[in-house]
């Protein structure tokens, strides 16, 4: 009777096992635990605006190379409406570091980073390599002053708008926008 419960307790062992193989080979490959993101060097000339703070997100990492582009522009954005439409959005954002020929990929959607309310909208950009790229312009303001976003992706970047927005609500980004804008 033991050796019978002995053969009953393995193969149920040896069943789990196995499931639980088949579980994790079902997950999707990258880290559990979400995307990356890795300070980069400001590539852009240095403007009215100076420089940014630069961040890159391995595909191991986002499933696609994305490149993410930050910096304030104080005094800069419509006081009393804030970045509430795509006018607003395209007129404070950062499009032209990336190139030229702006072709907008439907309406901008209200985003909320911390307190602050804003826009994004994903756009493709012909730029000075024989090939177009997708950006994804983001734009959030904190009564005049404003912070903008612009993703640069190998794929299709509107992709990674969740991804952004989580990286744009950490402690990191967070404290830095309190500190630059005077929060």
């Amino acid at each position: 009777m033991s050796k019978r419960i002995i053969i009953a307790v393995v193969v149920v062992l040896v069943a789990s096992i196995g499931g639980y193989a088949a579980f994790l080979a079902k997950k999707p490959p990258g880290d559990p635990h979400g995307p990356v993101w890795t300070e980069a060097a400001w590539p852009f000339p240095v403007d009215q605006w100076g420089g940014g703070w630069a961040f890159q997100c391995k595909a191991a990492d986002c499933g696609i190379d994305v490149n993410l582009y930050l910096r304030p522009k104080i005094g800069f954005c419509n006081c009393q409406t804030g970045v509430a439409d795509d006018e607003e959005l395209d007129r404070v954002g950062d499009i032209d570091l990336i190139g030229s020929g702006r072709s907008a990929r439907g309406p901008g959607r209200a985003i909320t980073v911390h307190s602050m309310k804003g826009r994004s909208r994903g756009c493709g950009y012909e730029v000075d390599a024989p090939s177009a790229k997708s950006v994804l312009s983001l734009a959030y303001n904190s009564r005049c002053d404003v912070v903008v976003a612009t993703v640069v992706a190998g794929g299709d970047p509107v992709t990674q708008e969740q991804a952004v927005l989580e990286f744009l609500n950490g402690d990191l980004v967070g404290n830095w926008v309190e500190q630059v804008l005077g929060l």
